[in-house]
């Protein structure tokens, strides 16, 4: 007896997706991706024939649409179809499980309105393009974090974060109304209003061990994301200048830019660099221990305080 539920319903039009993706898809990779039975997929293709669909079949080979049957209107240039792949390739790499498997879904739609001759080139770069990233942006604990926070700004929602701030020994509870995510210096972040606090936050997504939709609203109406952020780049910064051997100074233009990187000129032997921060104790004061013996610190006082204490806990570990 045929199953004409909603479920059975949404696997067909996959199906026809699908098939509309590639040139050949074999059966068993359709059972495989809806965890179903080869019988349910013969059916389910046997379905779309008596609905019209144009499928042909080679034993042994696997099922494919006749050339010509796509999705209309939507159609992409070559150009296009080219730059799919980078994204896809971007994709698989910094969102999380959730948005993973949503982006792969849509992947399949893009892909199934191409011709014959774009789908071979689409495979065939795809298979020349790699990107590597072996940062944990999201913890293993809340993997679909982004995910949640897009239901929370869609509906309006606060959320619940388990949180581990740097210097907590534990996660706290934080109640926040998000207003939107970014992404800097290779860490998703997230941007809201933080009950506890009575102030807007930003939340790395490497720290969140769990995260809740709730039912209940927002409380406040927040402004664009863009406007908080640009709101936010000039406060509490601290200007930092530094002298370091020209010859080093080179070598350094590809991290400077995550510490705040405003400005540099030569002076004879020397490069003067100037830096804008917050986190002038760890992030900037670590960051300068890893060539103290080829720099000088111009400014501030604090920060030649901060990393001569570096140094000499150094020294007294050594010693231990």
């Amino acid at each position: 007896m045929y199953d004409e539920s909603p479920k059975r319903f949404d696997r067909i039009v996959a199906i026809l997706i699908q098939l509309q993706s590639k040139k050949i898809v074999r059966a068993q990779d359709l059972a495989d991706r809806f965890e179903v039975s080869l019988r349910t997929i013969y059916r389910d293709i046997r379905t779309l024939e008596v609905s019209g669909v144009p499928i042909y079949s080679e034993a042994g080979v696997g099922y494919s649409l006749m050339d010509g049957y796509r999705l209309p209107p939507v159609m992409f240039t070559r150009e296009e179809a080219s730059s799919f792949i980078a994204a896809e390739k971007l994709m698989q790499q910094f969102p999380d499980k959730e948005l993973g498997e949503h982006y792969q879904s849509a992947m399949f739609k893009l892909k199934a309105v191409l011709k014959s001759t774009d789908k071979d080139l689409v495979s065939d770069i795809g298979a020349k393009v790699l990107v590597r990233n072996n940062a944990d942006v999201f913890n293993e604990k809340a993997p679909n974090a982004l995910a949640q926070v897009f239901r929370s700004i869609g509906e309006r929602k606060q959320i619940i974060l388990s949180y581990e701030a740097i210097a907590a020994s534990e996660p706290s509870l934080r109640t926040i109304e998000p207003v939107g995510v970014f992404q800097e210096n290779q860490n998703w972040y997230i941007l809201g209003f933080c009950h506890l606090r009575k102030d807007y936050r930003q939340f790395r997504t490497d720290r969140i061990h769990d995260i809740k939709l709730t039912n209940q609203d927002f409380e406040q109406s927040h402004d664009e994301l863009e406007k908080h952020l640009a709101n936010n780049t000039n406060e509490n910064l601290t200007e930092i200048v530094i002298l370091v051997e020209n010859y080093v100074a080179k070598y350094l233009k590809y991290d400077r830019k995550h510490y705040g990187f405003v400005s540099e000129k030569k002076l004879g032997d020397k490069t003067e660099m100037t830096f804008r921060t917050r986190d002038v104790e760890n992030g900037f004061a670590r960051w300068f221990m890893m060539f103290p013996d080829y720099a000088k610190i111009v400014k501030p006082e604090s920060l030649k305080t901060r990393v001569a204490a570096l140094l000499q806990a150094g020294l007294e570990k050594l010693r231990e």
